[in-house]
């Protein structure tokens, strides 16, 4: 019965804060609407300069088919590589194609023609991206005896390679890392600095009963945000989960533990509302970046690579992208459901043993 008001006085500090409530409706309605045209690692708009140093009909066909691409922006025919490679220098081109004399004369004569790609790497993504889409159109332009082999491509999962598809589920766990992990955190050096917390600490509440109280609301608010980011999902883009909704949710619930519970640590240790502001940020941007989200982690250091054995959020994404995309079942996620189970009942533990109740 105690725990019954403590969370209906949770629910009363939100519903009386008048900013709260419009964040939690709106955060994961901004996201869900925002993010996903924004956050997309497709590269696209690539600038190209061409040098056609051939000027016949097969040259010309080339050069047509790049401006045919929804990759490449055309940049425009250059009179020689000198004025081309000006360009990017100056950033106005991204890749340079060189279309050698007597392109078209050694195609007839069932030559290969040495066509020549050289691609801006500062951005080194963006510059092996560019070149490699446009090798695809060069060797796809030559007749069919230049081609070496026939190469039938399969999309699995992932039939019209949509970018959304793949950042949708990651998107769950920013909104349920910032909804369950900063509120939280906000939660008892708030109550500190107003100084409310001393009428709690001297009645007989446990601690448990305190903890618990504080984290059941945010995990509420999680399972409301996640089926508002569910519904916009589908009714934005027509992108719905592959395996069992079920066990979405679960593994939403999971994430909340442990955020919830990470929060309350650290206004557990914290002072004042900035110190637990400055703390949970550095671990967000942290567990974040080295989550697998953005990045492969295979491409990570070693070093690196072994802070996704103790990060939650690699855990996360990578079960919630084999639910969401590729239909995965239990047997698929039980490997990362069970460690999110225990990092974040080692941090529900934390929580109770390191919040000091003094009478």
């Amino acid at each position: 019965m105690t725990l019954k008001y403590l969370i209906q006085k949770e629910f009363l500090q939100i519903k009386r804060n008048a900013f709260l409530p419009r964040l939690i409706v709106a955060f994961p309605i901004v996201v869900m609407c925002v993010l996903p045209w924004i956050m997309n690692m497709e590269v696209k708009n690539v600038v190209v300069d061409v040098v056609d140093n051939d000027r016949t009909t097969q040259s010309q066909r080339l050069v047509h088919s790049i401006e045919a691409s929804n990759y490449f922006i055309f940049g425009g025919l250059k009179p020689t590589y000198a004025h081309a490679l000006h360009d990017v220098e100056t950033s106005k081109a991204d890749v340079v194609l060189v279309i050698p004399r007597h392109y078209s004369k050694q195609l007839a004569q069932q030559r290969v023609p040495q066509v020549l790609i050289a691609a801006n790497a500062v951005n080194g993504t963006k510059g092996a991206m560019g070149s490699a889409y446009l090798s695809q159109i060069v060797t796809g332009s030559l007749p069919a005896p230049h081609h070496a082999a026939v190469v039938a491509q399969l999309n699995l999962y992932n039939k019209h390679q949509d970018y959304k598809l793949f950042m949708i589920p990651a998107l769950f766990a920013i909104v349920i890392m910032l909804m369950c992990g900063f509120l939280p955190a906000l939660n008892i050096v708030g109550e500190k600095e107003a100084g409310t917390i001393e009428q709690i600490n001297v009645t007989p509440v446990s601690k448990w009963a305190f903890i618990l109280a504080k984290l059941i609301p945010y995990w509420i608010i999680a399972l409301f945000v996640i089926t508002v980011c569910l519904l916009l999902a589908w009714g934005i883009y027509g992108i719905t989960c592959r395996g069992s909704v079920a066990w979405v949710y679960v593994l939403v619930m999971l994430l909340a533990l442990f955020w919830s519970s990470f929060g309350l640590i650290i206004s557990n240790y914290s002072d004042t509302m900035q110190q637990a502001i400055f703390v949970m940020w550095f671990f967000v941007v942290s567990m974040l970046l080295l989550s697998g989200l953005f990045t492969p982690t295979r491409s990570m250091p070693q070093w690196a690579y072994l802070t996704t054995y103790v990060n939650p959020m690699h855990y996360f994404i990578d079960a919630i992208r084999t639910v969401f995309v590729r239909g995965g079942t239990w047997h698929s996620i039980a490997h990362q459901a069970g460690a999110l189970l225990a990092i974040g009942s080692v941090m529900a533990a934390w929580a109770v043993h390191s919040y000091k109740k003094n009478s």
